[in-house]
């Protein structure tokens, strides 16, 4: 496994692979890498000779009260397990990298409708730099597939458009989502949690789980499931932030008539913001 910092390491390496006919596969990451990443990477493994792992914490998707600054960096620890999985490459541009111009003067991509809504309505901007990054990854690295988890459902949702939008030749893979014994979905914000609010977090998927049972009973008012699923939150000590139920496809709010739904959570843990989805067929 190699690591390289720059558009014109990555390029150059790439190249040679391509000149013998490999197939390539993206994950980007922003690092602190847990098994959630590394399933990706195994998955990417599957699909393509040569897999590239990007770690780069991209400021543009972060929130001016939220935690870039704090956000864990552990490049060694993340070399070694991705070298572990598979990974052929590590691309660790630097912002300056990515960013030259700085951020304020630095084209930006919009992906509508499917941006809006869920983390999308809590997080202002944030899809924006997501599909900027992601798009910019796109363009440097020009795989042939790239892998994101479904855990962030509305993300995928919002790489998948705007790879069909903007006619880009990469099949978009989503895997699952990784879990604890205990159901907590496997995330970089985990490590946030104490002890007790640990203790606390499976309620999270344990919540998604009743909420689609009830939905595979056949109740179809889901503003009255959004509002139980909301109360069993806070009942257990969550700040909820969202609980939706919507079209698979186009995460607007779900109908009587949708045949596929999923069910989109995001709650405060003591300061810790947690996410998960679930999804079904009616």
């Amino acid at each position: 496994m190699r690591t390289v910092h720059t558009l014109k390491e990555l390029r150059t390496m790439l190249r040679g692979y391509r000149l013998k006919g490999k197939r390539v596969a993206l994950v980007p990451t922003m690092g602190n890498l847990h098994e959630g990443h590394i399933s990706l990477v195994r998955r990417a493994s599957e699909t393509a000779d040569i897999v590239v792992t990007s770690i780069f914490v991209n400021p543009m998707q972060f929130g001016a009260f939220e935690d870039l600054d704090n956000y864990p960096r552990t490049l060694q620890e993340d070399q070694e397990a991705l070298e572990r999985a598979g990974s052929t490459l590590v691309f660790t541009p630097a912002n300056s990298e990515i960013y030259p111009d700085g951020l304020a003067r630095h084209t930006r991509v919009i992906v509508p409708e499917v941006s809006e809504g869920h983390c999308g309505a809590s997080r202002p901007g944030h899809f924006e730099g997501v599909a900027t990054v992601v798009t910019m990854l796109l363009n440097m690295v020009q795989p042939d597939v790239a892998v994101f988890g479904e855990k962030d459902f509305q993300q995928l949702a919002v790489i998948r458009k705007l790879t069909r939008d903007l006619m880009m030749p990469v099949e978009i893979v989503g895997a699952p989502t990784i879990r604890e014994n205990d159901g907590l979905a496997k995330s970089s914000r985990n490590g946030y949690l104490s002890k007790p609010e640990r203790a606390i977090a499976p309620v999270v998927y344990q919540t998604l789980q009743d909420a689609a049972e009830k939905i595979r009973q056949g109740r179809t008012d889901f503003s009255m499931i959004e509002w139980e699923a909301s109360q069993a939150l806070i009942y257990a000590g969550l700040r909820p932030d969202y609980f939706n139920i919507a079209n698979s496809l186009t995460l607007k709010p779900a109908t009587e008539e949708d045949a596929e739904v999923t069910l989109l959570v995001a709650a405060f843990l003591g300061a810790t913001r947690l996410i998960d989805n679930l999804s079904l067929s009616r």
